[in-house]
């Protein structure tokens, strides 16, 4: 609530409804959903601000993928999981590496890895997901 009265032009009646809401029980999300839609279309479009909020449910809600993914070449067609993930930056370490493998963390075009010693061929670009949030395209 601090936030809507700090940094929008949400009318005091809109942020007392806020304030009623969250007492109410409403998701505290769906406001903060609403609070980064006010934000965007104060710096930037109320069209960016409906293209991220799309962007976002998409990637968090659906569990889908971000519209612009980074595509990288890695020099070499197959690649050891851990290896691959190591050196395309998407993790700080292979000990970083190996635990979110072993977590069940990685995806490769979509299907979960289940072991540390699995191999990728990437001589065909593959979409690589480390976490919910880290996406690369990666290809020989």
């Amino acid at each position: 609530v601090k936030y809507f009265k700090l940094t929008t032009d949400v009318s005091m009646k809109e942020i007392e409804e806020i304030k009623k809401a969250l007492k109410e029980g409403e998701n505290p999300r769906n406001l903060k959903v609403r609070l980064a839609k006010e934000l965007v279309t104060l710096y930037h479009t109320a069209d960016s601000a409906a293209a991220a909020e799309k962007e976002f449910i998409e990637m968090f809600s659906n569990k889908g993928t971000p519209d612009e993914i980074e595509s990288k070449s890695l020099g070499k067609a197959r690649w050891n999981i851990v290896d691959l993930i190591t050196k395309a930056g998407m993790v700080e370490s292979k000990s970083e590496g190996r635990r979110i493998v072993e977590g069940g963390g990685v995806k490769v075009d979509g299907e979960k890895i289940e072991s540390i010693d699995s191999e990728i061929n990437i001589s065909e670009e593959k979409l690589i997901q480390v976490g919910k949030r880290k996406f690369l395209k990666a290809h020989e």
